[in-house]
């Protein structure tokens, strides 16, 4: 039987709420979209960019144990699809044997993805160019969103989704990530490339996202070496990180429904 449930998993400085056309799009059609927040991300933009402290305490492993409390207590396994952060834990979910397929849209990369382009750099400056942020969480002012997430925007679609959709990100997350290459050991961001059990994932990219460029989406499935895997890689001209949002959404939400059924 077909999946008919759709888990849509979101990434930093955003919440649920930037998947609203999709969960739209796809209610319409019949399914049963579910959109968690993070732990104690429940509020909405405004409360917690007024007080950012759910996001300062939240861990990896808090929010991988809420998705897959989540996704472990549903009749049978979902469609995971998965944005920027969300395109890892999507990787990390299939990994410990949840969901039928996964979509990891502009992912962050999974453990030893190396891979580190210079516009990322530039995107997440306003986290990493102090220490202290690994204890905060951090808001991105609106020219560093503009950078980052809208590029190839038009202007008012910037500004209007930076004024709905932007929150602060965790400090604490985003310095382990950084720092998972550097030092030994299994960290929260781990898979098992080999994994043989592994549902089909199909990596999307945005050709001018300038925070998760084609290169990291391409390297993150380059990493995956179980010949009994389906590992594909999707790029999308035009393109900027925050593709759920951008003109044109409708074309990538269709392509990743139809790709996860035809391979779950």
């Amino acid at each position: 039987m077909k999946p008919d449930t759709i888990v849509l998993i979101h990434g930093f400085w955003v919440t649920p709420r930037s998947w609203e056309h999709w969960i739209a799009r796809y209610q319409a059609q019949g399914y049963r979209v579910l959109a968690p927040a993070y732990p104690g991300f429940e509020a909405e933009v405004e409360a917690l960019n007024a007080d950012p402290t759910p996001i300062e305490r939240v861990t990896v492993p808090q929010i991988i144990s809420s998705l897959e409390t989540l996704i472990g207590g549903l009749d049978k396994p979902p469609i995971i699809m998965g944005h920027s952060a969300g395109g890892v834990f999507t990787q990390i979910l299939l990994d410990h044997g949840y969901g039928a397929a996964g979509v990891a849209i502009n992912s962050a990369p999974t453990e030893g993805v190396k891979i580190i382009p210079l516009s990322q750099l530039k995107a997440t400056f306003p986290v990493l160019k102090n220490p202290a942020n690994r204890h905060r969480a951090v808001g991105l002012d609106y020219e560093h969103w503009r950078y980052a997430f809208t590029n190839t925007f038009p202007e008012d679609q910037a500004r209007a989704t930076y004024e709905r959709y932007h929150i602060p990100a965790s400090g604490n997350i985003f310095w382990g990530s950084a720092l998972a290459n550097i030092h030994p050991g299994r960290d929260d961001n781990w898979v098992d490339y080999h994994n043989d059990a592994r549902r089909p994932l199909l990596f999307v990219a945005g050709e001018n996202d300038n925070l998760m460029p084609p290169k990291i989406q391409r390297s993150n499935a380059a990493h995956y070496k179980s010949p009994k895997t389906i590992t594909e890689v999707v790029e999308y001209a035009g393109r900027s990180h925050l593709m759920p949002a951008q003109d044109g959404w409708e074309e990538i939400a269709d392509h990743a429904l139809a790709w996860a059924l035809d391979h779950s």
